[in-house]
């Protein structure tokens, strides 16, 4: 076996993009993988040809110049997809002469997770500012105009203390979340009877339907639903769900909580119960459906402010019934109602 067959059977084991470039500039062996990015037809053609981008033709010509590891950066469209990579060059000696290994590490998961990362802070930061600013403008006013008007000093505070809490329901959502994110891949082995802790929730938020004109049922099957799960994580979903369609629903009007009986579930592939909150409410444009439950998604930003919301609730409950191994549907028709139903695997095995 010849040295050149030799390394290009080393070129194909490599699991990530990797060529080889001889002093000639000719690339003599390429993986699949590197194939896949700059084509199928670079091997024994000048890398000039084969890349154009000047990043790389820079890195290749200083590993070759210094006789160092040079990388740079560049983004290519792969199958409908912008991926990132990160390049290396690397000198080698081959027969005693010089080549220089070009090797791509794809760095597009690290990127949108930067990128993710830095729109949180933002939106964080925005949530956060939003409450802070009102306060300040209040005190400023206490300690200013309104100093000698008891009235207007009970007013500001007012404002103040609903300000702060929405601050408090912010940061507990973040710490929710992050608790949530960081718990996903335990998967939780408690015994939930569902039936009990409908009945509990509902009985907990009819104060609060009863305050908006809201009138709230619940239907449940005649025998116990168990399933396996985080009890009080089940507990938020039912409650976030149930207080959005509470909050969203205009006065007179039903909003609707059922827990279905264990059946088979095509998605879970295996049975399952249904835990399903329905209202009358405005509905929601099926635009905004698949975007739901991104942090900080808001159909109505004014809207959501208004009524406590935090941006964070379903974004929370994806989380929570992923961990649990199940899925959530969303229907919702403008001017007809909304139906958010949370899938999740049924325990029917004997207490």
């Amino acid at each position: 076996m010849t040295a050149l067959s030799t390394m290009r059977t080393l070129t194909d084991a490599f699991p990530t993009p990797f060529a080889v470039i001889d002093a000639r500039r000719t690339i003599v062996a390429a993986n699949q993988a590197m194939r896949d990015v700059l084509g199928e037809d670079i091997v024994d053609r000048h890398y000039t040809r084969a890349c154009r981008r000047p990043s790389i033709l820079d890195a290749v010509e200083r590993a070759f110049g210094v006789g160092a590891t040079e990388e740079a950066e560049f983004s290519e469209n792969i199958k409908g997809r912008t991926s990132h990579f990160k390049v290396i060059c690397s000198p080698l000696e081959v027969e005693g002469r010089a080549h220089v290994s070009l090797s791509f590490e794809d760095v597009t998961s690290s990127r949108e997770i930067r990128a993710m990362r830095s729109d949180f802070v933002a939106n964080v930061s925005h949530e956060l500012k939003t409450p802070i600013t009102s306060i300040l403008g209040f005190v400023e006013t206490i300690q200013g105009p309104a100093a000698n008007d008891e009235a207007a000093r009970n007013r500001f505070l007012s404002l103040m203390a609903r300000e702060a809490e929405r601050m408090n329901r912010l940061v507990h959502d973040l710490l929710s979340l992050n608790r949530v994110e960081v718990d996903e891949k335990v998967r939780p082995m408690d015994r939930v009877a569902l039936n009990a802790l409908v009945s509990h929730t509902a009985e907990v938020l009819q104060p609060l339907a009863e305050a908006r004109g809201i009138s709230l049922k619940i239907e449940l099957p005649d025998a116990p639903c168990h399933v396996t799960g985080h009890e009080r994580q089940l507990v938020q979903v039912l409650r976030n769900l149930a207080e959005n369609a509470i909050a969203y629903s205009p006065s007179g009007n039903e909003v609707r909580v059922r827990l279905t009986a264990p059946a088979y579930e095509v998605a879970l592939h295996g049975n399952g119960v249904r835990l399903i909150i329905e209202d009358d409410g405005q509905g929601i444009d099926p635009v905004h459906i698949p975007r739901l439950t991104e942090r900080f998604y808001r159909v109505d930003s004014h809207r959501s402010r208004e009524v406590g919301g935090t941006g964070l609730g379903l974004a929370i409950v994806k989380h929570i019934i992923t961990r649990h191994r199940g899925r959530l549907e969303i229907k919702s028709k403008l001017g007809i109602g909304s139906r958010f139903t949370a899938i999740l695997p049924a325990d029917t095995s004997a207490p």
